[in-house]
């Protein structure tokens, strides 16, 4: 979604008529700075939830903000003291505001909040302040030391002298998470889910023997996902996530939050749902998660849903540990009925796939999917979110119970707001009739690639008896998306589509076919630095799809032509789609390949297919992309700054009523979270 610039649009909200109307002018546009652009979206429908609805929204979000400090801390084991000396800093220093170093350390702050630490949100390099060491000394001289410090009689030095060389040296901590095949993963990755001195190699044996004593290795908790792997006196064990554990002051919060949120659950099912996560929260049992996964995938009749745990392994180097996110959302009923048409055909889908019949499944089972208002985004999923879903990750879960999928579409609808009438398009489509399908069916058909993939791709196939589901490694994440990915690409030609009545026109996959594959050989390139590799597992499984295609489809195409091709016109480089359904094959043929990657659990496939098509970059095209998206002026990163909900309560402090405003600036926005939702202390080693 790095194609998307900002537009105004305002639009009137009209609070309910249980308390005194108030007109809040609503715009998409907050700020920008960096390489991002801070984004907001509209919670459209709150006002006509129940009372006892808004309530849940309003206990779901306390408990989705109250892990904020989880994710902080997994990112990287300096990130909570970092951020509280930037913080005390912006908010107490007395030394000159108008200067450019200023200016280069508010930059900074703002760039460590968007991506949780000190580290790029996507690409994962540390950040290089633009201030000197010299610079942030005199501030810390210059502001209340009482704001800056988190020990008795710690002294400026000594806080400068251990935070410093994280901060200024580039060769401290340089990545998050380090992909570079042949590296040891975890000792050169600053990530905190594993302690200090643990190797790849002994985290790899430890979680082995872990799986190889499993009691039922048909239906195998993730191992991992919820601890940090630490070595204590020479010995591997596990520090589990849970009350009582590591982030136990968090999850208490969390607990007591969704405590609340039980007692005004939407049904009786829904209710089971909320005590059985607070149980997987007090006792950290992997056995357990499982048993609430099932519960909430059975449970797709109430109109309010979320998620709350640890939960994605994009910031594991081995792809086994989950970072902390939360989403509470309500469903939008109308967009809802394209997703319908979707899952209730997902055993046609199934059936019709170009992969291997060994790799389908025989039954599709528990496929539900909708459209959903996002109400608030936490952890992992702020301030830079999916716009789109599909869980459990357990590949036994959504075996025999099957899983749900949301497009989460208010955010959809914001980043395509900012993106009309950007130059974007002009700039990299080849001519106009393609600018045409674009503007005729590119955001239509945006969405139904996004329904698509998380509905149906993620749900699609299965693993052979006595395949590990993390037998690919660190190359788990990539094959995984791309799966979901060519899945959907493969779907969008599909005839079926026009006969459900999703597609308006048989040509109306074209316009993603041919965004995508812009998307994969050239424009992403925007959000790599010059030198670097793709690291990032999205970014990688776009660029192995779209190079795969575009080398096996060499003179495949109609009259012997190139299905696919990269062509210069006056100066500048294009992508020419010269045989469409050629292409369709093709995204066939590499969807069945990539199934038969997954399901045999093929490290060493998967390990070529994505170094020699997903990793490198032609530094030639990629000086010129940059040069011509730097005239654009556009942001290629977009983000999001929270609603604000305030409960509304009468002299008894019975709830009568809970608003919903947008007006909060994104510095507030941290600043407050940092106030009112930091429950850890600030050294979790």
């Amino acid at each position: 979604m790095f194609l998307k610039r900002i537009i105004l649009f305002m639009t009137v909200f009209t609070a309910a008529a249980a308390h005194k109307a108030v007109a809040e002018t609503f715009s998409y546009s907050d700020e920008r700075f960096a390489d991002l652009q801070m984004l907001r979206y509209q919670v459209t429908g709150f006002e006509q939830l129940t009372l006892r609805q808004k309530k849940l929204i309003y206990y779901l979000s306390e408990a989705a903000l109250c892990g904020r400090d989880i994710l902080w801390d997994q990112n990287g084991r300096y990130n909570l003291r970092i951020r509280h000396l930037l913080e005390g800093i912006y908010t107490s220093y007395r030394g000159d505001r108008s200067t450019a170093e200023w200016q280069a350390f508010v930059t900074y702050l703002k760039r460590v909040w968007f991506s949780n630490g000190i580290h790029h949100h996507y690409g994962s390099d540390k950040f290089q302040p633009e201030f000197s060491e010299q610079f942030l000394r005199e501030a810390v001289r210059q502001s209340d030391l009482s704001l800056l410090t988190w020990a008795d009689g710690q002294t400026s030095d000594a806080l400068c002298a251990e935070l410093f060389p994280v901060i200024f040296n580039p060769a401290v901590m340089p990545k998050r998470v380090n992909q570079a095949d042949g590296e040891d993963l975890i000792l050169t990755s600053a990530e905190n889910y594993y302690g200090e001195g643990v190797s790849q190699a002994e985290a790899e044996e430890f979680y082995s023997k872990m799986k190889n004593a499993a009691p039922d290795p048909q239906r195998p908790v993730m191992f991992g996902m919820n601890s940090r792997l630490v070595k204590e006196q020479g010995k591997i064990r596990e520090r589990v996530w849970r009350c009582g554990g590591l982030y136990g002051q968090a999850i208490d919060r969390i607990v007591f939050w969704l405590q609340k949120a039980r007692d005004v659950a939407e049904s009786d099912k829904q209710q089971a749902v909320i005590e059985k996560l607070i149980d997987v929260y007090r006792t950290g049992d992997l056995k357990a998660f499982d048993e609430y996964s099932i519960l909430w995938v059975a449970n797709t009749g109430d109109d309010i849903d979320f998620t709350n745990y640890f939960t994605e392994s994009y910031g594991d180097p081995l792809g086994m540990k989950a970072s902390w996110e939360a989403i509470a959302n309500f469903k939008d009923k109308k967009a809802t009925e394209r997703t319908n048409k979707l899952s209730s055909n997902a055993q046609w889908f199934e059936d019709h796939s170009p992969v291997d019949a060994r790799f389908r499944k025989d039954r599709v089972k528990g496929i539900s999917a909708k459209v959903i208002v996002a109400a608030i985004l936490g952890g992992d999923l702020y301030p830079s979110t999916a716009i789109g879903i599909n869980l459990p990750n357990s590949n036994w879960v959504r075996a025999e119970h099957g899983s749900k999928s949301v497009t989460i579409g208010n955010l959809t609808d914001a980043y395509n707001k900012a993106a009309h009438g950007n130059g974007f398009q002009a700039e990299f489509v080849i001519d106009a009739s393609t600018q045409k399908l674009i503007d005729d069916y590119g955001d239509y058909c945006d969405d139904l690639h996004t329904d698509l993939h998380e509905c149906l791709g993620h749900g699609s196939g299965k693993l052979l008896p006595g395949v590990d589901a993390d037998s690919l490694k660190a190359y788990g994440s990539t094959i995984e998306e791309g799966r979901a990915d060519l899945f959907a690409l493969y779907y969008l030609a599909d005839p079926k589509l026009v006969e459900l009545g999703l597609t308006p026109s048989a040509d109306a996959y074209k316009s993603q076919f041919y965004t995508y594959l812009m998307n994969g050989l050239m424009t992403q390139l925007v959000r790599i630095e010059p030198g670097k590799d793709i690291e990032e597992a999205h970014m990688r499984n776009r660029s192995f799809i779209s190079h795969w295609v575009l080398e096996n489809g060499r003179g495949k195409g109609a009259g012997g032509s190139d299905v696919v091709a990269l062509v210069k016109r006056d100066g500048k480089t294009f992508v020419q789609i010269n045989d469409y359904p050629a292409l369709r094959n093709l995204f066939g043929s590499l969807l069945a390949e990539v199934q038969r990657i997954k399901s045999e659990g093929d490290f060493d496939a998967a390990r070529r297919l994505v170094e020699t098509f997903g990793v490198k970059v032609d530094s030639t095209l990629h000086r010129e992309v940059l040069e011509r998206y730097k005239a654009l002026n556009i942001a290629p990163y977009k983000g999001f700054i929270n609603p604000r909900y305030e409960a509304v309560t009468d002299s008894d402090g019975e709830i009568t009523d809970v608003r919903v405003s947008y007006g909060e600036h994104y510095d507030q926005q941290m600043l407050r979270y940092s106030r009112d939702y930091s429950f850890l202390p600030l050294v979790n080693d």
